[in-house]
């Protein structure tokens, strides 16, 4: 954690952000990165740190499991979303649609059993994510992730979840290096090393209410996206110079949004779209807010190089070494964002779907939801829940697109 910034190779950091189904967007980045961009580069896309939040902890682990193999990573995990069923992976009936009041009042009769000293590995969820769970267990070779960081194909592995006990952000990682005296002195972001398992990437992706949250160890967690929702800072305390974010959300500067936000008041009586809007600010991103942060101190170290001399930084980094153990160092971030908001998208896709192809009740209700008068025809909701190829494989080529169109600032992020 001491050795001076200019004495090392640069390391660069992956971070993946949170959102359920719209995870298929960071697949086609993904895809891009490690086959279509090295032919550019001359060399594979490396990165030395990985990070991770919900579906993005699943990502991360996916990249860290493979990081030994050469070729078809990037194409295996667009093939693992593109063939994803709803039906299939979350089987929801229209029996079980009758029995959620049932389900709901079932909550009290867990609690009691708890009290009397069980302690499921599962807490209560809407939906039932065996099916989910399975999949993810088979397409990564999660035993990998050890030798990969033990022989220095990727350095550090981050995935972030929430300890719903405390509110925490618990980062659980494996890096090559296990002591970290000093990571940060927000106490409610709690570094945690060990050896990572997939019950630490399905807790981070345990979307609240919908999905059950998940015991590690004596402790239950749920996604990590109500706290970090991308991990900038886990990426920036493990030492990385260069940060590329994949967003999955747009920009929220985008000059169409307050008119959008006006007509989407007359939306708001559908309980559906409340809800989604409602999931969105519980995954509320902070990214925007983060990389204003970082991006001033690194300012504030180019002007106290320009007013003290170019030795400013080496000479801060004496006291702040032996103060916080970490170097200040100026950190250079590339944010890769969706092109078009992903719940219209997804809405979209909803209203083009024909009776037929509406297989699961649960997108049927959707589709009937969003035919019954809406204005904007958004589902936030079920871009989150929509686990299915008819709308994974247009987010998988809008990924791609989006990572294709910003070729020449990947070039640059790579370039030492």
């Amino acid at each position: 954690m001491g050795v001076p910034v200019e004495s090392r190779p640069i390391r660069r950091a992956l971070v993946f952000s949170g959102g359920g189904a719209r995870g298929a967007y960071e697949a086609g980045v993904v895809r891009y990165l490690l086959e279509e961009l090295p032919r550019r580069l001359g060399k594979p896309a490396r990165f030395e740190i990985v990070c991770g939040t919900s579906v993005g902890a699943i990502h991360a682990s996916y990249l860290a499991a493979t990081a030994h193999q050469q070729e078809g990573r990037g194409q295996r995990l667009v093939d693992f979303w593109t063939g994803m069923r709803v039906e299939e992976i979350l089987p929801f009936s229209a029996r079980d649609l009758m029995r959620l009041p049932r389900r709901l009042l079932g909550v009290r009769r867990q609690a009691e059993a708890m009290r009397d000293g069980e302690h499921p590995e599962r807490l209560y969820g809407l939906f039932n994510t065996a099916a989910l769970e399975k999949l993810v267990l088979q397409a990564i070779p999660w035993r990998k992730i050890r030798s990969n960081v033990r022989e220095g194909r990727v350095e550090a592995v981050a995935l972030a979840a929430t300890q719903i006990a405390t509110g925490r952000v618990v980062i659980f990682m494996e890096t090559q290096n296990r002591d970290i005296p000093r990571w940060t002195r927000d106490p409610t972001l709690v570094p945690r090393p060990t050896r990572l398992l997939p019950t630490h990437a399905l807790a981070s992706a345990a979307i609240p209410l919908l999905f059950p949250a998940v015991r590690v160890a004596s402790t239950y967690y749920a996604d990590g996206g109500l706290r970090l929702n991308t991990p900038l800072a886990p990426a920036v305390r493990l030492g990385a110079d260069r940060v590329l974010v994949i967003a999955l959300r747009q920009d929220p500067r985008q000059a169409h949004e307050a008119a959008l936000s006006e007509q989407r008041v007359e939306d708001y009586g559908s309980p559906l779209f409340l809800f989604g809007k409602v999931l969105n600010a519980l995954l509320l991103d902070h990214l925007d807010t983060d990389l204003a942060r970082m991006r001033v101190l690194n300012e504030v170290l180019a002007d106290g190089e320009k007013a003290f001399g170019p030795d400013f930084t080496a000479r801060l980094n004496e006291v702040s070494l032996r103060e916080r153990g970490q170097a200040f160092r100026r950190i250079e971030d590339l944010v890769i964002r969706p092109s078009a908001d992903l719940g219209q998208l997804a809405g979209q896709i909803l209203m083009n779907l024909s009776e037929g192809q509406s297989r699961s009740p649960l997108v049927r209700l959707a589709a009937h939801n969003l035919s019954d008068g809406q204005r904007t025809p958004e589902s936030d909701l079920l871009s989150y829940l929509l686990f299915d190829g008819e709308f994974c494989a247009p987010l998988v080529e809008l990924g791609h697109a989006d990572a294709r169109a910003q070729e020449e600032e990947l070039v640059a992020f790579f370039t030492d």
